[in-house]
């Protein structure tokens, strides 16, 4: 995503600003993190992505912070029957420096989703608008599981 215009705008990752940071452009507050969090889990039940789910054409997410994307996906997996094991999420770019929040957002992220969130970064060295300050990405992966009541009964051999 973009770094937002003015400059004055917070940087939202894992739902909690980053002090010191400028914000990234967006619908809704631009939290890649969370947003690759939602693509993610949405992706591995088969449920689409944020954008089907929660497109720009929805006023009620101008601004949103991240967490009510990903409150909202936890839904719509449990009214699927999935349950959330595990996410890791990287963000992509120079800045932020991601050490200093780590802890912060892994455990805040954990708490939103139940589940163990773990937080990494990787630099583009230098290349394209990520290396050049201009925007942050961020990719995740999840893995989810069938809740007993999503269970799909095997048929019978023999």
């Amino acid at each position: 995503m973009p770094i937002s215009e003015p400059e004055s705008e917070p940087l939202y990752l894992g739902t909690i600003i980053w002090p010191g940071e400028k914000g990234l452009d967006g619908h809704s507050d631009g939290d890649a993190v969370s947003h690759a969090i939602v693509d993610a889990l949405l992706s591995a039940a088969g449920l689409g992505d944020i954008g089907s789910n929660f497109g720009v054409d929805r006023a009620e997410f101008i601004g949103a912070n991240g967490k009510v994307f990903l409150e909202s996906t936890l839904q719509l997996l449990r009214e699927h029957g999935f349950i959330v094991q595990n996410v890791s999420v990287q963000i992509i770019g120079n800045r932020p420096k991601v050490s200093p929040m780590r802890a912060e957002v892994e455990a805040v992220l954990s708490a939103i989703l139940g589940a163990p969130v773990t937080l990494s970064a990787t630099t583009t060295d230098g290349l394209g608008f990520l290396g050049n300050d201009e925007g942050v990405a961020a990719v995740a992966n999840a893995l989810i599981a069938r809740t007993n009541q999503g269970l799909i009964s095997a048929p019978k051999v023999g």
